[in-house]
């Protein structure tokens, strides 16, 4: 019982000062009703870089607005030069994508991997395997950004 008010005092304590208080707590120790049954968790990826080594910019001022894509890539199919005005990063869940950079810097990503996208800069992907590539992306946007802007005038190859 003195656990119980001591914990509730030290809850309530920032609370009558005007502080908040917030306790964060991983996926990974958060309690389940069923503690036999184990949530496995894997980071993917934690970078401040796009996967050429490039520094990704600061974030937009003003209200995000975040855009999750899936994007399936024949066997074979192109995706035309673009860029990308904001931030993204995303999961190939089946099948392989390569990325070409403009300066011909190239990344293959694999399935299960995950990828940051380059902002700014003009690339292209494709899908140089012989089943669909499924890529989930996720971006970092605001309302009325393209997710990326095309640029025709540049042939593929």
């Amino acid at each position: 019982m003195k656990r119980t008010i001591k914990l509730l005092t030290m809850l309530a304590l920032p609370t009558m000062l005007g502080i908040a208080s917030v306790t964060f707590t991983s996926c990974k120790e958060a309690n389940v009703d069923n503690p036999a049954v184990k949530v496995e968790t894997q980071e993917l990826i934690r970078t401040s870089q796009s996967w050429d080594g490039v520094e990704l910019p600061d974030y937009f001022a003003g209200r995000p607005e975040l855009v999750a894509m899936k994007y399936v890539f024949p066997a074979g199919q192109k995706l035309g030069w673009h860029h990308h005005v904001a931030m993204n990063y995303g999961v190939l869940v089946q099948g392989e994508l390569t990325i070409i950079g403009l300066d011909g810097k190239t990344k293959v990503v694999h399935e299960g991997e995950a990828v940051v996208e380059m902002v700014g800069t003009v690339h292209h992907g494709e899908n140089r395997g012989t089943k669909p590539a499924i890529l989930y992306m996720f971006y970092l946007s605001q309302k009325d950004l393209p997710l990326a802007v095309q640029h025709p005038d540049i042939p593929l190859e």
